[in-house]
């Protein structure tokens, strides 16, 4: 596996990381006996990056990672958040509070170290921020975690370019988590160049259209009740539709490359700049591994310019979050 470098901070990831998510939250039914099989599989081939966070399942899913990281810890560069509290079980977020108080930064990061059953969180991040807590006094706080050893490197999540540079004035910020995919591009405006311009790696989840890209979703009747996709805009309706019909473009592209719209797309974010590493998300060893495999792809000049053609940045169809998740973005 190919290792990248987050920014100038000097942490190496594997170029492809590994989101932990939904193998316990919002995505349906999951196994934990596979989904530590298959964590354990990515250690195997060379996957480095692991993410979660403590609004996933109220924890469970750092509890997931601790237990399949035991006896490899220091294998694994674990990359955890805090700052949401109240995400509802489906992924609902309509009764969810954004707390980014230097109380709770302090208080989240000890229960977040019992829950890994880790010494140390190598990446920290702010989930979200609540406008009324000045990021200056968040990232305070988490510096004293530095400090402390509790935590080698800080991050932010979905923040704006401003925040950002704020943040980074008061303690070096080694990485800015986004959702960035052929799906979702608005990052490039000003949030990827500034994070670029100080130094800042960046991280992309779902970077495969929350599973869209990978063609096998064609109607809402295949996911269970409970996978928050259900109420997710670019998934119902007319939204879905011409949605679907991008998807046919980027296959018919990865056809003639001979990958698949996936590798396509992952190999895609990783042109964007050698401080991008993409968490992909997923419960199967196959699909592990076929995520992986997408850093040994080469794109030519002309595919990259095909592939931007097929999906030009405004084309996807529907807001990326309801409502209720929107307003937790700091935009």
């Amino acid at each position: 596996m190919h290792q990248r470098t987050l920014g100038t901070s000097g942490l190496q990831v594997s170029a492809i990381g590994l989101g932990c998510m939904g193998m316990s939250a919002f995505y349906g039914t999951s196994d934990d006996t596979k989904s530590v099989a298959t964590i354990r599989r990515a250690l195997d081939i060379g996957v480095t990056f692991f993410d979660t966070a403590d609004a996933y399942a109220a924890g469970r899913n750092e509890e997931l990672l601790g237990r399949a990281l035991k006896g490899r810890r220091d294998e694994a560069v674990v990359a955890t958040k805090f700052g949401i509290r109240g995400i509802g079980p489906g992924g609902t977020a309509d009764g969810a509070v954004i707390d980014s108080s230097p109380a709770y930064a302090q208080q989240a990061c000890d229960a977040s170290l019992s829950r890994l059953g880790v010494d140390i969180i190598d990446l920290y991040y702010v989930h979200r921020r609540n406008p009324d807590t000045p990021i200056e006094e968040t990232i305070g706080a988490m510096a004293e975690l530095v400090t402390a050893g509790k935590v080698r490197h800080l991050g932010l999540s979905e923040v704006n370019a401003d925040t950002l540079r704020r943040a980074h004035a008061v303690h070096p910020i080694t990485a800015l988590q986004s959702e960035y995919s052929l799906w979702e591009r608005d990052v490039e405006t000003d949030i990827a160049p500034t994070a670029r311009e100080l130094g800042i790696g960046l991280v992309p989840y779902s970077p495969v259209g929350r599973g869209l890209l990978t063609g096998a979703l064609t109607s809402l009747d295949q996911l269970d009740t409970g996978d928050y996709r259900r109420t997710d805009p670019r998934f119902q309706g007319e939204n879905l539709t011409r949605n679907l019909a991008l998807v046919k473009r980027v296959r018919a592209l990865a056809d003639r490359i001979g990958c698949t719209p996936v590798q396509l797309a992952l190999a895609w974010l990783l042109t964007r700049g050698p401080e991008v590493a993409p968490i992909p998300g997923t419960r199967h060893i196959t699909r592990l591994e076929e995520n992986a495999s997408a850093a040994d792809l080469t794109l030519t000049a002309a595919q990259l310019e095909e592939l931007e053609q097929a999906v030009p940045a405004t084309a996807v169809a529907g807001e990326r979050y309801a409502p209720a998740a929107l307003r937790l973005l700091n935009t």
